[in-house]
C-alpha cells in the first residue's frame, strides 16, 4: 500500500503527468480487493495529482446511476439511465467528451461552476458498471490525451470491479 503519492513536477505535460500516476495507481490498488476503497484511493489520487474541479464515480445499480466516491463538491446523487452526460455514456457505452456542458443538451447541472467534462464507462463482462465522471472549472479542458490515459484507468477499474467479485457471484 502506497503511503504517499509522488505528483509530476509543475511544468509536466499532461501526458507525462498520467505516465507518473498510472503505474502508481496500479500498486495502490494490487493488494486490495474492496472496490470502494479502490475507487475512493483512485479518485483522490487524480484530484491531487490533476486539480480536477470534480472526479468521481457511478455505480449501475437497476435502472439509474448511483454516487460512489468522490471528491469536489456536492454532486448529484442518482442519474437516470440516458439522462445528462454520465447516463448517455452508460446507455451507449462510450467515452464522452465535453468541451461546454452549456452547449450538450440535456446535461445535468450537479454545480454550475462545472464547464467541460469527461465522461468514460467502465466495463465488466461487456456491460457497463460504473462511470467515471471528471469535471473541469475550465472551457475546453479535456482532449484525446486524457481519453486515452483515462480509458487505461477505466481498464484498471474494470480489473478492480472484477476482483472485488465473491466467485459464486463471478457471472454477473
Amino acid at each position: 500500500m502506497a503511503e504517499a503519492l509522488e505528483i509530476a513536477p509543475k511544468g509536466a505535460s499532461k501526458k507525462e503527468r498520467y505516465e507518473m500516476l498510472l503505474p502508481q495507481l496500479k500498486y495502490l490498488v494490487e493488494d486490495e480487493d474492496d472496490l470502494i476503497a479502490n475507487c475512493a484511493n483512485i479518485m483522490a489520487a487524480l484530484k491531487e495529482a490533476f486539480g480536477f474541479f470534480w472526479v468521481g464515480v457511478y455505480f449501475v445499480k437497476a435502472e439509474e446511476l448511483v454516487l460512489g466516491p468522490f471528491q469536489g463538491p456536492l454532486a448529484c446523487t442518482r442519474i437516470g439511465y440516458g439522462k445528462g452526460v454520465c447516463g448517455l455514456a452508460w446507455k451507449e457505452a462510450r467515452v464522452i467528451l465535453v468541451p461546454d456542458v452549456d452547449q450538450f443538451p440535456g446535461h445535468i447541472a450537479c454545480s454550475s461552476l462545472s464547464k467541460s467534462e469527461i465522461v468514460l464507462p467502465i466495463l465488466y463482462k461487456d456491460r457497463v458498471v460504473m462511470i467515471l465522471d471528471v469535471d473541469s472549472d475550465q472551457l475546453n479542458d479535456f482532449d484525446e490525451v486524457d481519453a486515452q490515459y483515462l480509458q487505461s484507468l477505466a481498464s484498471l477499474m474494470s480489473e478492480i470491479f472484477a476482483k472485488s467479485i465473491p466467485v459464486e457471484k463471478s457471472n454477473l
